[in-house]
């Protein structure tokens, strides 16, 4: 039986995150405090009580999982994982599970990612969209065609099950794609309440701030693989983990893939550290039967 662990991203957030961990778990409310001294602020005060809208800020929403998902592995960290993956954001969670990162560098670097994106995002107006029912190349293609003809930047960002993949891009770009994806037979081509197109290249600007911070940023030899969003597969390489985790920002999430990669190598359990069970029914869709359960 190999364990796989899993991590997810922006999204998962909700007012209230953390607070349960918090209270019952010695480890976890240091780990909060910890995390309120290196952002500088009370984080954990808007993760417990806060909006959701104020949770929904790009700033507070990425270091808010997180941190979120690192204090729930720590639950159960005498559980060593066979190997691990996080989706988009969930991926620096799962660096630091399996000691890649220490939980010091893994916020502080989620940190500069969220500021960056925030940024990129006021920059250049863009969203994205969830397409249901297409095969991935037939969303593919409309993407492609779209973007060649009109100019306008629209990209396969997120494959996220059989079925599921979510597009970014610019506002006008995913306009014309969404009405295409209808026609062509999506059964929902619906945009996301996002702040922009994350994993496109209109986060070209970002991607470069956090890569000087990664390369800054001491990455050690991890204690199992992980899997990588943009190549789908197992590493282990320190400097190539790095140059994946900065490519990741304009890249896709092959979140399907990656499951699949992990199913081939031997993952008979999945167990989802942090906030919701997104990523349990991910799964579930991807290999029918798999056994999942979540800590949160």
């Amino acid at each position: 039986m190999k364990q796989a662990l899993i991590f997810p991203g922006q999204g998962a957030q909700f007012s209230g995150m953390g607070k349960s961990l918090y209270e019952n778990n010695q480890e976890a409310a240091l780990l909060f405090k910890e995390a309120n001294d290196i952002l500088g602020f009370n984080i954990s005060d808007i993760m417990f009580t806060g909006t959701d809208d104020a949770l929904k800020q790009t700033a507070i929403t990425q270091p808010a999982v997180f941190i979120h998902s690192v204090a729930a592995y720590r639950t159960i960290e005498n559980i060593l994982p066979d190997m691990v993956a996080g989706h988009s954001l969930g991926e620096f969670s799962a660096l630091v599970a399996n000691k890649t990162l220490s939980f010091a560098d893994g916020l502080k670097l989620v940190s500069i990612r969220a500021k960056a994106m925030q940024a990129a995002c006021e920059l250049n107006p863009s969203t994205m969209a969830a397409v249901i029912g297409l095969n991935d190349t037939i969303v593919e293609e409309i993407c492609t065609a779209v973007a060649t003809e009109t100019g306008e930047i629209v990209v396969a960002a997120n494959y996220n099950c059989p079925g599921q993949l979510v597009i970014s891009g610019s506002l006008k770009g995913i306009e014309i794609a969404c009405e295409r994806m209808k026609v062509a037979g999506a059964k929902r081509a619906l945009v996301l309440p996002v702040g922009g197109a994350f994993h496109s290249p209109l986060m070209l600007p970002a991607k470069k701030e956090l890569a000087a911070a990664i390369n800054e940023t001491e990455f050690s030899i991890p204690t199992c693989p992980v899997y990588q969003n943009v190549v789908a597969k197992a590493v282990t390489n320190p400097a190539e983990i790095k140059q994946n985790l900065i490519a990741q920002l304009t890249g896709p999430v092959k979140w399907t893939q990656s499951i699949q990669a992990m199913l081939e190598d031997g993952a008979t359990q999945f167990t989802e550290c942090g906030p919701g069970r997104v990523l349990q029914g991910l799964v579930q869709k991807i290999g029918k039967g798999i056994n999942t359960n979540g800590v949160s």
